[in-house]
């Protein structure tokens, strides 16, 4: 009779493929999710089912990136990006509408292929910096703002102002690592505050208003600005230690919309309070700093600038998210990362921390 191996033996080698800090730190995170999730989510029967789903295949996904080598990741980045930019002209010329966005091409299956320029955006000028290596100069820089540009002006197109930025905050972090002086951002900002009114001209009719009801929320109570009132509202009710799991009346009287997706963080607030708000902080500072040392630790020029911007993805999702929902930043549609409900974000995230420990792990190959 053929003896039986222990289970362990047999499924370390898969796990050891994770960076054991980063893989616990997402962990922690997700599961703060479920339990939020669970009580947002209850009278939306399946919605954890569902986010348990979700939740595998972004831990399928962030394992098989986890694999691929860094050198085999920047041989694809301009395929990558190429045909992003092909599917962002695509969705331009015959995407699907949905509540006014031309945001989805069907492929056999409905996609959004914005989200796809969050990877490859930082995959594509980590790729850019790292062939032109001691040779950056002021064009390698205006190429780089170029291959920015695109992207962001096809998704802003759609319109997805939300998503835009977020490939803008990707691509800007990329740029600022391979070193841009301190002089041009300077510059680069003096300029953005100088065009406002004339940007405000190109904003559609829902964005200005988002904008005005973070000044005043209160002008539409009922209308523009319950998002922002009721948010706040949760965030200030729940005090030091919160009103309790499942015990949030914001939440399940129904007070906050989208309650389970962008606005998670309320109802996390409501029902945990100060203390929880500084546990869940201290996470997403925790898996912000591992980021940063396995940038700072990268042997190359591309795993170092793609991992500090992935990192620094992380942080715009989780700032942004949390800013929108205490009413200090306008609504704009970004999930809190690995918590919110949805599949497309979390894979995305999940592959992006996947990118990391690939980066983490083919180093520590290297060295050894």
């Amino acid at each position: 009779m053929m003896e039986r191996r222990p289970l362990w033996p047999r499924i370390k080698p898969f796990l050891t493929v994770f960076d054991g800090a980063l893989a616990l730190i997402v962990f922690l995170i997700v599961s703060v999710g479920l339990i939020t999730l669970y009580s947002a989510g209850i009278d939306f029967p399946g919605r954890v089912e569902d986010q348990l789903r979700n939740i595998l295949i972004a831990f399928v996904v962030m394992w098989i990136a986890a694999t691929i080598p860094p050198q085999t990741l920047m041989r694809f980045a301009v395929p990558i990006y190429s045909f992003g930019i092909a599917l962002l002209i695509a969705v331009a010329v015959f995407g699907l509408v949905k509540k006014g966005a031309r945001r989805w091409i069907n492929l056999g299956i409905v996609i959004q292929p914005s989200e796809i320029m969050k990877i490859a955006m930082p995959l594509m000028l980590a790729w850019f910096f790292q062939k032109r290596e001691g040779m950056i100069r002021w064009t390698e820089f205006l190429v780089a703002a170029i291959l920015l540009v695109i992207p962001v002006a096809l998704i802003a197109r759609q319109p997805d102002l939300g998503t835009a930025l977020l490939v803008l905050a990707a691509g800007f972090y990329v740029i600022f690592l391979a070193g841009l002086s301190w002089k041009v951002i300077a510059g680069l900002f003096i300029t953005v505050a100088a065009s406002l009114p004339v940007l405000w001209t190109f904003l559609h009719d829902y964005q200005r208003q988002r904008v005005m009801m973070l000044i005043d929320p209160t002008s539409d109570p009922l209308g523009k600005g319950f998002h922002i009132i009721q948010s706040t509202i949760a965030v200030g009710s729940g005090g030091l230690f919160g009103k309790g799991w499942l015990k949030g009346t914001q939440a399940h009287l129904e007070f906050i919309p989208e309650r389970t997706t962008d606005f998670i963080f309320a109802v996390y607030s409501e029902e945990f309070g100060l203390v929880g708000n500084l546990v869940l902080l201290t996470l997403y500072l925790l898996l912000i700093g591992r980021g940063l040392v396995i940038a700072a630790n990268a042997p190359t020029v591309f795993t170092r600038l793609l991992a500090g911007a992935i990192t620094m993805i992380f942080f715009t999702y989780a700032f942004v998210n949390m800013g929108m929902v205490s009413g200090i930043l306008p609504v704009v549609g970004v999930p809190l990362p690995f918590m919110s409900y949805g599949g497309t974000a979390l894979v995305t995230l999940g592959l992006g921390a996947g990118i990391l420990m690939s980066i983490q792990r083919h180093r520590t190959l290297v060295q050894s």
